[in-house]
């Protein structure tokens, strides 16, 4: 004789599930102004940029952007002659400062995650306390290294508040 004590029910509401945060990139001609024309498209359509990293070389300019509606700010630059490609980043909470970066990097380096680019972001949500972009091999398994590690990895919904 079982009773349902026995077996936990398994977890199906996936409603409350995190959405990554999403990087947009963009390449730009080096031209003076280029930027700035991008960062008014986007406000034309009611999207902020909440942060970003330029490289430049001699004839086009990345941009690496993380905005309050990556969707929609896609379907902007695409319909504005631009391409435009997304990827999942994971975004953390530094909790003392700079103090807490060599931690957050001793657990990605634990669980054998490359980062490939970092910068930080201008808004700090709640806590104010710094954010800081993470491109990594594997945004899942390096989010996960660094909750396990005790640091808050946030998600697009928390960044757009």
């Amino acid at each position: 004789m079982s009773s349902s004590l026995d077996v936990p029910p398994l977890a199906t509401d996936t409603t409350h599930a995190k959405s990554p945060v999403r990087q947009l990139s963009v390449f730009l001609h080096n031209r003076v102004g280029a930027l700035l024309s991008l960062v008014k498209l986007l406000n034309e359509h009611q999207i902020e940029v909440l942060g970003l990293s330029v490289q430049d070389s001699v004839d086009l300019t990345l941009v690496r952007l993380i905005v309050t509606d990556p969707q929609r700010a896609e379907q902007v630059f695409t319909e504005a002659g631009h391409s435009c490609a997304s990827k999942p980043i994971v975004v953390v909470e530094l909790k003392q400062g700079v103090h807490d970066l060599g931690h957050a990097l001793s657990g990605l380096l634990a669980a054998e995650i490359n980062i490939h680019h970092a910068y930080p972001l201008m808004v700090r949500p709640n806590s104010g306390r710094p954010l800081i972009a993470l491109h990594v091999d594997d945004p899942e398994v390096g989010g996960e290294s660094l909750s396990k590690c005790g640091f808050k990895v946030l998600s697009q919904d928390e960044l757009t508040r």
